[in-house]
């Protein structure tokens, strides 16, 4: 069997050290056993597309505007009906008990009391009815299993236990090859587990010879044979909208619309699939003209502080999810840490667009992208 994970919490720190996200990546490694941190910081092979999302965004120059009454600013939006404080959402991120004990019901109130939004992710090891019932609204990413009985069923649960959107991902038919889970030998404790897959005995993560669980629980239970029918497949068994996430080329962001989806996230799944793939910030500007305004267009990959978030929406984004940032924070102090880092990323796009001479989303534009 894989390593175990022993205490997945260190030393504390005094949070209020903790000036920005990267301060948060910093104190979370030191509280988050090896493994778990593995798990979470790492992307595929040789991690290039994970450093390129970072990288990406500082070749992203800005021309600010002056002379500009910036005395009152609103970042405030509507996402597919949700009244959102910031255009930031939180990403579909697995395990988040590896992180604090309250896990996914720390994060939806972290999201909640930010006026932010929630995707959970279908490896989430709290029930969707918990976190559900914990705050709201939330959306439900999902992946679909070989057994579309058991795919149907799980989305009958989450419309049941009130989720607003499925968010399903289509860039993972098979999970990339992360080394560092591969010589961690991956797998979950045995008290956690996939909470809305285990009423169907695939609730287990678990390493058997060179290779990761979670890479063994994707190649056996998860279905690599998907296609655009069966986006249409899920708007027959569900009414609920459906975003779709993983898209990077401005053809398969057009398809997505046309086959019924109402948003769309340009993403590269946090450098954890394709490594070499394009970064979501240099992928936006032509997704964002291909589908001309058809619906909302999301972002995640690389988002670290507020004035990437701001480099996103004037290249033509809608709103940008946060993912791995949330975790950090919840290592570090649980629901109050998730929400100390969607408020600094707030606080540093409200600045962003005082400095840059915008008054409302509705200003940001790539006139000030040089």
């Amino acid at each position: 069997m894989g390593l175990r994970f022993g205490a997945l919490r260190r030393e504390a720190r005094d949070v209020t050290t903790l000036l920005n996200l990267a301060d948060y990546e910093a104190a979370a490694e030191k509280r988050l056993s090896r493994a778990a941190w593995d798990y979470y910081r790492s992307g595929s092979g040789d991690e290039a597309t994970l450093a390129e999302n970072r990288a990406a965004f500082a070749r992203v120059k800005l021309l600010h505007r002056v002379l500009v009454d910036v005395s009152e600013r609103n970042a405030s939006c509507r996402l597919l009906g949700h009244a959102l404080k910031a255009p930031i959402v939180v990403a579909p991120t697995a395990f988040h008990r590896l992180a604090c004990d309250d896990g996914e019901l720390a994060t939806a109130r972290a999201a909640s009391a930010q006026g932010s939004l929630m995707i959970l992710s279908s490896l989430s090891n709290t029930p969707v009815e918990a976190v559900a019932a914990a705050a709201g609204p939330i959306w439900f990413q999902l992946y679909v299993y070989r057994d579309r009985g058991v795919t149907r069923a799980l989305v009958e649960r989450v419309k049941q236990a009130g989720v607003r959107a499925l968010v399903l991902t289509v860039d993972a038919p098979l999970l990339g090859r992360r080394e560092r889970d591969v010589r961690n030998g991956f797998e979950l404790p045995s008290h956690l587990s996939v909470a809305n897959a285990l009423p169907h005995g695939m609730g287990a993560v678990e390493a058997k010879g060179a290779e990761s669980g979670l890479a063994r629980y994707f190649a056996e239970m998860l279905d690599p044979s998907l296609t655009w029918a069966d986006v249409e497949w899920l708007r027959e068994v569900s009414d609920l909208p459906i975003v779709v996430k993983g898209i990077v080329r401005p053809d398969d962001a057009v398809r997505a619309f046309d086959h019924g989806a109402r948003a769309v996230v340009v993403s590269n799944h946090g450098g954890r699939q394709l490594d070499g793939g394009v970064a979501t910030i240099d992928a936006l500007p032509r997704v964002a003209d291909a589908v001309a305004g058809r619906g909302p267009l999301l972002l995640d990959g690389g988002v670290r502080r507020g004035v990437d978030a701001l480099r996103a929406l004037c290249l033509g984004a809608t709103a940008v999810l946060i993912g791995r940032p949330v975790l950090w924070g919840l290592a570090v102090d649980g629901q109050a840490g998730a929400e100390r880092v969607l408020d600094l990323l707030r606080e540093e796009l409200d600045l962003a667009m005082a400095l840059i001479g915008a008054r409302s989303l509705g200003e940001l534009s790539r006139e000030l992208v040089a």
